[in-house]
């Protein structure tokens, strides 16, 4: 998304030295917020039965295991029984929550009481305030205690991100007070923190640094909500000393050093910098409000304008890719994550509430429709951690009893919201920010309002006046970006026009009156078709009607997984990839191409394309909104070349895909050191190494040494390893516990210096896991080790 004048201005205008803007809007409860018939109820509703359907008491054996209580049931497999026991278990009480607040559904109030009454029996049998499910957790944070910290990116003390997951249950027990008003999660909210408290109070704040080099999730925002909640500024300074520095001091100075960065743990770090700055202005002996709220908008800014795309996500293999190439997001099958644009969207409704412009809307409704709402499947359920962007590829979604990933956890908190942000108010102003039906009431100024349209399929939107105040009110509806005609509104107040007035640098219309009931507001939102290039202005471009982004089905074939099982890798489309060359490619200059995209009439958005395609289509090329497209292979960007250009592309993309697809053909497992999830789904395990990126890449190597277990799943004769050519250091590989002896083939080096070393083995692997481990060769360190790949 194109950077706006208005966030240039913003961060220029901020000084560092004063604090920040005051909140100046104000969002209604969910309780107030009632969904009506939309895309948005059915998610809703979808998201209600997955919820039932899953055992809170599988949710809670970890907890009570780690409490030496007796658990009712075993806990569930997946990533709830291999090291991040309990994590799900604390997105399930927000989900609970927000749910309870959303629908008024007695069952789920009940099931979040359960919860909470359980709960609590650990943390009282426990007895220090400690609540968590994360395996040998006691004698952990002993260790951390007594200050014997061993913190890598994604562990802690050879636990897998143990902050991170009791991070969830914080979070949690502070969404069951704020939502479903909990006195007994107040109280447990508040002992857990004093427990963090205590066991930090004797390490210093480099020790705690070093500590948060291992992914923590937000928990310098939950100890900063604990401080509101309870008054008590011990538990903002607590927040304060959570605050990764690292990631801090650079968004500071307004420095992008984002790139190879693990893109979810970042976003909640930033999203705590924003509440500290918030609940931290009147502090006289803190002066750093203003630099840590600047640092939340220019991280914003930084990852909605330049590394984003279309849909609103970002993020290759979950970590950050460079800014200006966006290669990997168009040729890799994980593209962006839920759980990134999910926390992006918490980060926006904060800086919204401080500064109510339409570009933080903007990108809301873009990233709310076009990835959250198309991140859950519709009718069956299950929640999608990838999304690819890659042309031809498809999703997987989960399933309840399989599936406990990150992307589970908020996503069963992703569709109990949708009302929040959709309203707004200041003093007697109300702010209409989304076009969803919806029924608000607002009880302090004795209004009720009903939003009615079958938006996006129409752009007519009614207001209707249910209820009216007293006194004036002011209705401001927002501009959007993608609709810059405000004449052709056709705003009308009971069947008569109405001269509506955009206030300058607002882009929202304003009507002011004393409203009576059964008063009509009516109007237009005018949308047209735009093409949007990727981010890096490479040649592809994806097609948006409004702020709705256009797919084109590509086909059912080879849905390898559709539906995850609960191996570690469930969560990715493994399923055959198409060639790029074979994915529809739009032949002709930008303007032309938009100009053949047709909408259809119809109740509903079709579109259909009359222009120049590549390969040639047995039927006409169709598209439809992306959330609405699903259990398919899919097609969001399309290249795009004029008649040259695309001759001299064919040949470049045929050798590429060839080569591309005889590797992938070849390949019985792959691993990407360095990086979370491949390294935990082959059991990492090491001493004295380190990770690292190096060109964009990621790598791990060591001083003492580190393994994997290889997953065998079919016969495998090679194995190839890839190091960067000037590596002077040496490697010793133990494949079942047998050295490699036979030196290896080298290739020649690509234009990145890489360069792959392949070893032919003296017996073939069968079926299995098979452990590999690499050492020094007679050097300090092993050499920068960036992939791992078995063959055939």
């Amino acid at each position: 998304m194109k950077t706006t004048s208005f966030i240039l201005a913003l961060l220029l205008s901020v000084s560092l030295g004063k604090a920040q803007n005051r909140q100046q809007v104000s969002y209604f409860p969910l309780q107030d917020v009632k969904l009506l018939n939309s895309p948005f109820l059915q998610a809703q509703q979808t998201d209600l039965h997955y919820i039932l359907s899953m055992n809170p008491d599988r949710l809670l054996a970890p907890f009570l295991r780690e409490a030496g209580l007796t658990s009712k049931v075993p806990s569930y497999t997946n990533w709830e029984n291999t090291g991040l026991d309990g994590h799900i278990g604390g997105h399930y009480l927000s989900a609970l929550s927000m749910m309870y607040a959303a629908t008024g559904d007695t069952a789920v109030y009940n099931r979040l009481n359960y919860m909470l009454n359980e709960l609590h029996r650990a943390q009282q049998a426990v007895g220090t305030g400690f609540i968590g499910g994360t395996p040998g957790s006691l004698q952990l944070w002993k260790d951390i205690k007594a200050g014997n910290i061993r913190a890598g990116g994604f562990d802690l003390n050879g636990k897998w991100v143990p902050l991170y997951n009791i991070h969830k249950t914080y979070a949690g027990l502070r969404d069951a007070y704020l939502y479903a008003g909990s006195d007994l999660a107040r109280q447990m909210l508040v002992d857990f923190t004093d427990w963090m408290i205590d066991i930090t109070s004797d390490l210093s704040d480099e020790q705690i640094q070093d500590m948060l080099r291992s992914e923590h999730g937000g928990l310098n925002e939950t100890f900063a909500d604990v401080a509101e909640i309870t008054g008590d500024k011990k538990y903002l300074e607590l927040a304060r000393r959570f605050s990764h520095k690292f990631i801090l001091d650079p968004l500071i100075k307004e420095e992008d050093k984002l790139t190879g960065m693990h893109a979810n743990t970042q976003i909640p770090k930033v999203i705590g910098y924003k509440r500290i700055a918030e609940l931290s202005q009147d502090d006289k002996n803190w002066n750093h409000a203003a630099e840590w709220d600047h640092a939340a908008r220019f991280f914003w800014n930084t990852v909605v304008n330049h590394r984003s795309v279309c849909i609103g996500g970002n993020s290759v293999r979950e970590h950050f890719h460079p800014s200006d190439n966006f290669t990997s997001m168009l040729n890799d099958v994980q593209g962006p994550e839920t759980c990134n644009t999910y926390n992006m969207l918490r980060l926006t409704k904060m800086l919204y509430q401080d500064s109510p412009e339409t570009n933080f809307a903007d990108y809301y409704e873009r990233a709310l429709y076009n990835h959250i709402l198309a991140s859950q499947e519709p009718e069956k359920g299950g929640f999608v951690y990838f999304t690819p962007m890659r042309p031809g590829h498809y999703r997987v979604y989960s399933q309840p009893e399989t599936s406990m990933w990150c992307c589970v956890g908020s996503g069963l908190e992703n569709h109990t919201k949708y009302g929040e942000f959709i309203y707004a108010h200041q003093k007697d102003t109300l702010y209409v920010n989304l076009f969803i039906p919806s029924q608000l009431t607002w009880k302090e100024k004795g209004v009720t309002l009903t939003q009615e349209t079958h938006f996006p399929d129409d752009g007519k939107v009614t207001l209707r006046i249910d209820k009216a105040p007293k006194k004036g009110v002011t209705l401001k509806i927002r501009q959007p970006q993608w609709a810059e005609h405000s004449k052709e509104y056709n705003v009308k107040i009971n069947g008569k026009s109405e001269a509506s007035i955009v206030e300058e640098n607002s882009n929202y219309l304003t009507l002011h009156r004393k409203w009576k009931k059964g008063d009509v507001i009516t109007f237009n939102l005018p949308m047209k078709v735009s093409l949007e290039q990727i981010p890096d202005k490479k040649d592809y471009c994806a097609f948006l009607y409004g702020p709705i982004v256009l797919a084109a089905s590509t086909g059912t074939g080879h849905l390898d997984g559709l539906y995850a099982d609960d191996s570690r890798g469930g969560h990715i489309a493994h399923g055959k990839q198409i060639p790029l060359q074979e994915v529809p490619m739009l032949i002709g200059n930008p303007e032309s191409i938009r100009n053949s995209l047709h909408k259809k009439d119809g109740n509903q958005l079709i579109f259909t394309f009359d222009g120049n395609v590549y390969p040639a289509q047995n039927k006409t090329l169709e598209l439809i909104p992306f959330f609405r497209l699903h259990n398919a292979r899919y097609a969001i960007y399309f290249r795009q070349a004029n008649e040259e250009q695309f001759k001299i592309i064919q040949k470049e993309m045929a050798t590429a895909e060839r080569k591309a697809t005889e590797l992938a053909n070849q390949t019985v497992d792959l691993i990407f050191p360095g990086e979370q999830q491949p390294e935990s789904d082959h059991g990492i395990q090491y001493e004295q190494a380190e990770t690292g990126t190096n060109k964009d890449r990621h790598f791990r190597r060591a001083k003492g040494w580190f393994s994997y277990n290889l997953k065998v799943k079919e016969e495998a004769g090679r194995i190839r390893i890839t190091i960067q050519k000037n590596d002077r250091n040496k490697v010793a590989i133990l494949l079942n516990n047998n050295k490699l002896a036979v030196n290896p083939t080298i290739s020649e080096a690509d234009k990145d210096g890489f360069i792959t070393l392949s070893w032919l083995l003296p017996q073939k692997l069968k079926s299995g896991s098979c452990p590999i481990r690499f050492t020094p060769d007679g050097t300090e360190w092993t050499p920068a080790i960036y992939e791992v790949r078995l063959l055939k």
